[in-house]
């Protein structure tokens, strides 16, 4: 019998809506915190970076932000090969679990103001605390959807890994929003933007509840035989390093451009002009455009090819780009921020929410957890972890507020060349299609 058809004979579970809750709860609640973190990046520095330059503690900010992306190669490549090891399950029950207590610390270490140089420290300790979580949960959680949703709609199931992200980015926006007109400002400054920490917190138990009630989709004797993690993560790097490469390019254009985006709150506020109220309305515009984006990119996807989907909308969104931001900033206003956050926000996700799938099919079956979770977790580190202090610094600069359009249209071509790179993008072989034993 032939390795594919072995695989295929393996029983596993129908992927149904309670189980893509519960991946997609704990995948959102993660980028739920990273998104706080960016949207309130100002503020932050104030915090726990203060100076009489703005730009300074603004950059200081953006630079701890940076400081998580550190630690997701670590942690997809251990969290990622756990998953490829012991299981999906356990490795995104990890995940969610560490990234709760990195975001309990941010919400209650207090300013630089009342313990001083402790107050910096420990802000880098919870984001590399939440590095290593979100670099751990890629890998494992998209396998899972890969592996239990139905063959015909495996791309439109797959797809929710992205829109559960820019869920967590509206859920983030409301929030602030309904802080901002609740709070003073004084209050909201000086505290009020800990508090979607802390909420976030209480997400966690709930995620760590119904992931334990998955049916796991490694195969028992397939654990079994498993390599340590460390083991895999090694035979990941030395024997698949181009498909790693071939990730990282996809992953490039991805990352930046999320992170181009999310950034439009405070480059609102400081380049723009706006008030902070109708800057959050950019936050809350990208999860709409963002969630929807991706499910039809998943939809389309499922009907015209996983290659098509991933080029077309982003050719499209890079012919919009210029034109878009330079009627945004000729004519700054909440409506006009909204417009270009919901055209720009849906092509890109629909691109990179069908684009990340195409990873998996680089890698062979024994390593997919973990070779996506290592090409994802450092791609963004590299690409995401700098994306905030680039687009920051480009336009403090430059003074030019469009200078880091450029930046997000090379990492697009990039992306672009990356897909159209790739052999095999076609998940309808023996190895793939999951038998139903029960519903999840």
């Amino acid at each position: 019998m032939s390795r594919s058809a072995r695989v295929s004979a393996v029983p596993r579970p129908a992927l149904g809506a309670s189980g893509v809750f519960a991946v997609v709860l704990g995948n959102g609640f993660e980028f739920f915190d990273f998104t706080v973190y960016a949207t309130y990046l100002g503020l932050i520095g104030q915090a726990f970076f203060p100076s009489d330059n703005v730009f300074v503690s603004d950059l200081a900010s953006a630079a701890t932000f940076g400081v998580g992306f550190v630690a997701r190669p670590l942690g997809g490549a251990l969290i990622g090969a756990y998953g490829d090891r012991a299981g999906r399950k356990p490795a995104m029950t990890l995940s969610i679990g560490l990234m709760a207590i990195g975001s309990a610390i941010i919400a209650v270490t207090p300013g630089y103001a009342t313990i001083g140089v402790l107050a910096p420290i420990l802000l880098i300790a919870a984001r590399l605390m939440q590095g290593f979580a979100v670099g751990g949960e890629i890998g494992p959680s998209t396998m899972y959807m890969l592996e239990a949703a139905p063959p015909e709609r495996r791309m439109a199931f797959a797809s929710w890994q992205i829109a559960s992200q820019n869920l967590g980015s509206l859920a983030s926006g409301l929030i602030g929003l309904a802080l901002g007109l609740a709070l003073s400002k004084a209050s909201f400054n000086d505290w009020g933007w800990r508090a979607p920490f802390a909420l976030g917190v209480l997400i966690a138990p709930v995620g760590v509840y119904i992931r334990s009630r998955l049916v796991e989709t490694l195969p028992t004797p397939a654990r079994e035989r498993r390599a340590g993690a460390g083991a895999i993560a090694a035979r990941v790097v030395r024997e698949n390093w181009r498909g790693v490469l071939l990730g990282l390019a996809l992953i490039s254009g991805g990352t930046i451009t999320q992170y181009f985006l999310i950034t439009m709150t405070p480059y609102a506020i400081r380049t723009l002009h706006l008030p902070e109220q109708t800057a959050l309305l950019g936050t809350a515009a990208l999860g709409v455009s963002g969630a929807s984006g991706a499910l039809a990119g998943g939809w389309l996807a499922d009907r015209f090819g996983i290659r098509t989907i991933t080029v077309a909308p982003r050719l499209l969104f890079m012919i919009l780009l210029f034109p878009l931001m330079n009627g945004l900033v000729a004519s700054p206003s909440g409506a006009m921020l909204v417009a270009v956050v919901v055209v720009l926000g849906g092509l890109h996700a629909a691109s990179i929410a069908v684009g990340i799938m195409l990873i998996p099919l680089i890698f062979p079956p024994a390593v997919r957890s973990t070779g996506l979770a290592v090409s994802y977790s450092l791609g963004v580190a590299i690409f995401g972890g700098t994306a905030t202090w680039v687009v920051t610094w480009l336009v403090g600069a430059t003074g030019d507020p469009l200078a880091s359009t450029w930046y997000v249209m090379a990492a697009s071509v990039a992306m672009l060349l990356a897909a159209l790179a790739i052999r095999n993008v076609d998940y309808g072989s023996e190895a793939w299609p999951p038998p139903v034993d029960r519903e999840v």
